[in-house]
């Protein structure tokens, strides 16, 4: 059967996440949902023996491969890399740390084939973060999806549990996407044409908490993010608008809270 679906995992140093994501996720996509679904990581040249990993998950079956990156590095351009090599015309991406579950994966799909983006959204009754999520971590989180928040109509733009239909960004300007960017999920939601009315679907899911490997999140990565919102905002509101006073503003505000956060924990 031809690939309709798949899954793009960027990924670096996450060899023990790939077997148990990739068995999760196969089951819970079902017999037939399988033979229409590839999984795809995009390893940043980890050598940490995840190349082996995928060849043994190959040799039982599985539909997945690794796409192993020597020329660059980052979260947005792996996402970016997976997406125009993907086989399927309804893209998902998702982390490899287990955060986003696996399990969420075929509602995912369902609502993709009804809008252009789906996004997996933590800010629905219901679901939400993780007990154990670090104190500091949730206020960075809600502090930069306010910052986002004009930007899009989205609940959670900051998820990087997402997707789209590959025509879109076939249809997009490559050279608009900030393959830098800390947020790819933002950017496309920005920058992508995609329809005005019933663009966006959501699916709540809870994050949870990472079992294996490390976090990403440093100070290095704050000051990305700060640098793609304001790129952002001029995109869609101009140099000369006002909302940038009231940005900056807010930036500066929101990275000396990260600092003092920093500090106390």
């Amino acid at each position: 059967m031809a690939i309709e679906n798949s899954v793009i995992v960027p990924a670096y140093h996450e060899r023990l996440n790939i077997k148990p994501l990739t068995t999760r996720l196969f089951a819970a996509l079902g017999n037939d949902g399988s033979k229409t679904t590839e999984l795809i990581f995009v390893d940043d040249n980890s050598k940490d023996g995840s190349v082996e990993e995928v060849d043994a998950l190959q040799k039982q079956g599985y539909n997945v491969r690794i796409i192993v990156r020597t020329d660059e590095r980052g979260l947005s351009s792996a996402v970016l890399k997976g997406f125009h090599g993907a086989q399927g015309q309804y893209l998902i991406c998702m982390d490899a740390d287990l955060q986003h579950p696996p399990e969420s994966v075929p509602q995912l799909f369902d609502v993709l084939r009804n809008h252009a983006f789906v996004l997996g959204t933590r800010y629905a009754p219901g679901v939400g973060i993780d007990k154990d999520w670090p104190l500091y971590r949730r206020v960075i989180s809600s502090g930069a999806r306010m910052m986002a928040r004009p930007l899009t109509t989205a609940s959670d733009p900051m998820s990087g549990f997402f997707g789209l239909q590959k025509k879109y960004l076939l249809n997009s300007d490559a050279k608009e996407i900030n393959a830098q960017g800390f947020k790819i999920a933002l950017d496309l939601l920005v920058k992508l044409p995609l329809p005005r009315q019933n663009a966006i679907g959501e699916v709540p899911f809870s994050f949870g908490v990472r079992t294996e490997g490390e976090s990403k999140l440093s100070g290095k990565v704050i000051v990305q993010y700060l640098q793609q919102l304001q790129e952002l905002y001029v995109y869609k509101f101009g140099a000369n608008n006002l909302v940038l006073f009231l940005f900056f503003w807010t930036i500066l505000a929101l990275y000396a809270f990260y600092k003092l956060m920093s500090l106390v924990f």
